[in-house]
This record gives structure tokens, sequence and C-alpha cells, in this order.
């Protein structure tokens, strides 16, 4: 069982990261390099690190739940939540271990928050999870934590989610927040989102590079009007997609942020945002 270690280690970053469409990164795709420049980014992300993580804390899009929960298994499988894909895409693998000790250690944290998290030693890794891991870590020899989302879309919580989480920054986890900068699916492939997403994306760069008070500020009202297309982007009651970068911009602490990645992907800007 992983427990994060008690001597002095490098304190890790806090990322938010695009994890595409599906299995993209392990299929034919059209146009065919459509994500190869997200895939490259994702390949580059360890050697960015100042050491390697005792662990992978992963706040993925595609698990809602009333209060944070914590996936316990000593041993994840894989939730294959897509469908339509090739055959080839529900026969991947990513045997990476869980981290039930640090699940109980990250469960008392949110607890001393005013959470009441939950642990779940049944539900595998999904696709938001294990299709990024399998590109950046693909030696799935880091044991990997899987966090909820909360069910309510709240903005303000998932940013006090993340500041609970601060504290294993500084024993060797690296705290990830998956999902998509833009995630409005009738977008992709219409060249009339463009302005929409680029507007919103460059909002989030600068926003994430404000000093904290601020950063928090911004984000916790983004659906409103001084989010440039903020709706436009993420469709109200779908924005399970942008509130991992909510999550991660918590754990961020007074660590300044930055747009690290960003590329147009069908018509539509994604990126990447760091914290150190």
């Amino acid at each position: 069982m992983t427990t994060l270690p008690t001597a002095p280690v490098p304190r890790q970053p806090v990322l938010f990261i695009p994890h595409g469409a599906g299995p993209c990164f392990f299929m034919d795709w059209s146009p065919p390099d459509a994500w190869d420049r997200t895939a490259a980014w994702l390949r580059g992300i360890p050697a960015s690190l100042p050491a390697r993580p005792a662990a992978i804390v992963l706040v993925t899009a595609h698990w809602l739940e009333a209060q944070p929960t914590l996936g316990s298994a000593a041993q994840p499988a894989l939730l294959f939540d897509y469908h339509g894909f090739p055959p080839h895409t529900y026969e991947l693998t990513y045997p990476a271990p869980g981290a039930p000790q640090l699940a109980r250690q990250a469960s008392a944290l949110l607890a001393q928050a005013g959470f009441a998290p939950q642990l779940d030693e049944r539900r595998g890794l999904d696709h938001g999870s294990f299709i990024p891991l399998k590109v950046a870590f693909p030696e799935a020899d880091i044991p990997v934590l899987q966090m909820s989302l909360l069910s309510s879309l709240d903005a303000a919580e998932h940013l006090r989610l993340g500041q609970a989480l601060q504290p294993l920054r500084d024993a060797g986890a690296l705290i990830i927040g998956s999902g998509m900068s833009y995630h409005n699916m009738r977008g992709y492939g219409d060249p009339r989102s463009t302005p929409a997403s680029s507007a919103f994306d460059h909002w989030l760069a600068e926003t994430v590079a404000l000093p904290e008070a601020q950063r928090h500020a911004r984000l916790a009202d983004w659906a409103a009007a001084s989010a440039p297309a903020g709706r436009l982007a993420h469709p109200a009651g779908r924005e399970e997609h942008l509130l991992p970068l909510l999550v991660a911009a918590g754990a961020a602490g007074a660590s300044p942020g930055a747009r690290v990645f960003t590329d147009r992907v069908l018509q539509v800007d994604i990126s990447a945002f760091r914290f150190d």
C-alpha cells in the first residue's frame, strides 16, 4: 500500500491536462495528426517534473459523486466508459497499482475541510485517467489515486476541494486535473467555434496567472459574463470537463500558474495549465 514519504521531497507541481476524445491517442483519427501534438506534450510530462512522483492523484472529469470519492482498490481495473470506438481500444491495459493508504490520507484531509469523503474500492480507472496516463507514464509503475468531482458542479466547492489536497504536493504526490479546456461537443469540427474557443482559452490563460485570491475569484465566477464565451465552451450542466482545472487551481495555493501547452484541434483551442 502506498504511503507518501515523510522525509523532505521536492514539491510537485499541479497540472491540468487535456485527455483528448475517448481513446484518441491509440487509434487512427481524421485528420491523422489531430491529436499528435497533445500526445507529444503528455509524453514530455515526466521529464518536466522535479522528481519522480511518489504517487499520482488524478481528478477525473468522468466521475461525479455527491461527495468527493476516492478509488481505494489496491489494483484498480479499467473502466471502458467510451462507446463506438475500434475493438482494440477496449483491450488497452494500464496495470498501475492503486494507493489505498493514500486514499485514506486524502480522505482525512477532505474531512478536515468539511467534506464527507467516501472510499470506493470497486470503480476502475476511467478513460479520463488511464488514457492520458498511458501516454504520459506508459510504464504504469506509479501508484494512481483516482478522485471524483462533485455532482453539484459548484465552482467554488471544487476550488475548496483542491485546497484541501495541497499538503499532498509536499509529500511527493503529483496532483492532476484531467479534463478539457473546451468541451462543447457540438463545436468540434465547426470553424464557427474557433473564435469562441480562442477567447475563452485566452481568458483561462490570463486567469491562472493571477495571484491566488484573484485567480480563485475569477474561476469561481467563470460562467459569468466576465469569462468570454464560457458557456459556449462549456454548456450549462456540462462543465464537468472544466472543473478539474478548478481543483488543480485550489491545490496550487499561492503557486503561480501558466498555460504550458495549447493547440487547435478540430477547429477549437485546447490547453494545458501548470502551477509551480
